[in-house]
């Protein structure tokens, strides 16, 4: 009676000791998927990979960013922060030639505001974006041949670094997955350990 008391209570032990790996994965892929299927992006593309034209992009990505954040701060419908980015397109177009103008480069450059600008595939956190055509400001200097700079105008977003395509969690998971490899690893042998004590305490071993 003994026996089967204790073969019971360990039944119980290894039910609650499993994962429920249904309800953690679903909550995870729902924690990424931060651009929402309406958004306006601004995607800027350098001249080339050197140390100046990339210096030149992300100059221009500050003033820009800065420009449009303060027009759409306030707004919730998507449909009127199209109106007024599509309006204002000569206004970002100043603010580039300005950024330019101000560094000394003379280089020639395009502003486009479209629904069909081509992103490439990037992974963000847990979260995979498909490479394909959004709504977007594109921002083409030179050649536009140097690495590219992509954020969300609306809903403001551009606090996130999707470009970089990182996240706090990721660099941490990075951090810490040689650690939680021996944790694991650990866990594992206590395991055993316990269960063959068991085992042969009961008499089944």
């Amino acid at each position: 009676m003994r026996k089967a008391m204790c073969f019971g209570f360990i039944l119980v032990l290894l039910f609650f000791s499993l994962p429920i790996k249904g309800i953690s994965d679903t909550e995870e892929k729902t924690e990424y998927q931060v651009i929402p299927d309406e958004a306006i992006r601004l995607r800027i593309l350098a001249h080339s990979d050197s140390e100046d034209d990339q210096r030149i992009k992300h100059q221009v990505r500050d003033a820009v960013n800065a420009e449009i954040s303060e027009w759409v701060q306030d707004m919730t419908d998507i449909d009127e922060a199209r109106e007024l980015i599509a309006q204002r397109v000569p206004d970002i177009e100043k603010t580039v030639a300005d950024v330019l103008d101000t560094a000394g480069e003379n280089k020639e450059f395009s502003v486009e505001y479209d629904s069909h600008v081509t992103f490439p595939v990037k992974v963000y956190g847990s979260y995979l974006y498909p490479a394909g055509e959004y709504e977007a400001v594109l921002i083409t200097i030179g050649a536009g041949q140097g690495s590219n700079w992509w954020c969300v105008l609306f809903p403001p977003l551009c606090f996130l670094d999707f470009s970089a395509g990182t996240s706090v969690a990721e660099e941490t998971d990075e951090a810490t997955t040689d650690e939680s490899e021996k944790t694991a690893e650990k866990e594992d042998d206590d395991s055993v350990e316990v269960k063959f004590f068991l085992f042969e305490w009961l008499g089944w071993s």
